[in-house]
């Protein structure tokens, strides 16, 4: 039951709608753009990009919030919001892209004044938004964006809270993953093991520890709409036996030995119709 969050996700979803259509009414003399849709300005992609028009860190998080608004079980909204949410989320800027060696990527923005961090939000429609990924159209655009974007490409990294290898192990990046986790989760080098850090901030790093780990379950187990996706960026060689949780109640166990699954236990029992090992077909 989430009753007790609405508030809080629906005043700052009306807070988006509110404090730029009245920034806009100032600054034009209308609401919205000549397509209807909200000026995200000024603003920032995550900490790096700064003074940008239309984030798409920002795009990417109010289409899927409000996307799971509009769906919602009837209990939970009148006819009326559901309607308003529908109309903000028509409002909502599409994602701007750019060119890499003639590859279509992500933007970080529609523009932007100043590079200030060394985050990529650029990547973070694939997490933790989800609107790209294994099984989602536009698959290979994101790829492009992992492999070509140059600020991408300057910004990898595996210290503190970089999540380059998250964004590899939804992007079914295999290799990539693997390597990116392995230097992620090494021995810190100090008497505890898990002791990381100085990466971006101090020791021990707990981002650190928490996107290493964020990244490993994402290799083990993803999941889209209906379907529960194992092994989408796991190495053949690694053997692994693991339990997860899943959307809808749902627990995963599963191992895997010499590049075949031995064990596979799903509760409830319902939902193994809904596994798909993606082992097979990487």
């Amino acid at each position: 039951d989430i009753s007790e969050y609405l508030p809080l996700i629906k005043s700052c979803l009306l807070f988006f709608d509110q404090h730029y259509r009245q920034r806009a009414l100032r600054s034009t003399g209308s609401e919205t753009d000549p397509n209807g849709h909200l000026i995200l300005y000024p603003g920032s992609a995550c900490e790096t990009y700064k003074i940008t028009n239309n984030s798409t860190s920002t795009i990417a998080a109010l289409q899927t919030v409000l996307t799971g608004m509009i769906n919602l079980p009837e209990h939970y909204l009148s006819g009326d919001e559901r309607l308003f949410w529908s109309e903000m989320l028509d409002r909502i800027p599409p994602v701007s892209y750019r060119s890499f060696d003639g590859k279509t990527t992500i933007s970080p923005a529609k523009s932007w004044e100043r590079i200030n961090n060394t985050e990529s939000p650029q990547l973070y429609p694939v997490y933790p938004w989800r609107i790209f990924g294994i099984g989602r159209p536009g698959l290979d655009t994101a790829v492009n964006t992992f492999r070509y974007d140059s600020d991408v490409l300057k910004f990898r990294g595996h210290l503190s809270w970089k999540q380059d290898n998250i964004f590899a192990a939804c992007l079914g990046l295999t290799d990539d993953a693997k390597e990116l986790t392995i230097r992620k989760l090494s021995d810190s080098g100090r008497r505890f093991p898990a002791f990381w850090g100085p990466g971006m901030d101090w020791v021990p790093d707990h981002n650190w520890g928490g996107s290493g780990m964020i990244g490993l379950q994402e290799m083990l187990l993803q999941t889209h709409e209906e379907q529960i996706l194992i092994f989408p960026a796991w190495p053949e060689a690694w053997d692994v036996h693991f339990r997860l949780h899943a959307p809808g109640n749902t627990t995963v166990e599963a191992e895997l030995k010499d590049g075949k699954v031995v064990i596979l236990r799903v509760d409830p029992p319902s939902r193994e119709k809904d596994v798909i090992n993606m082992m097979n077909q990487q």
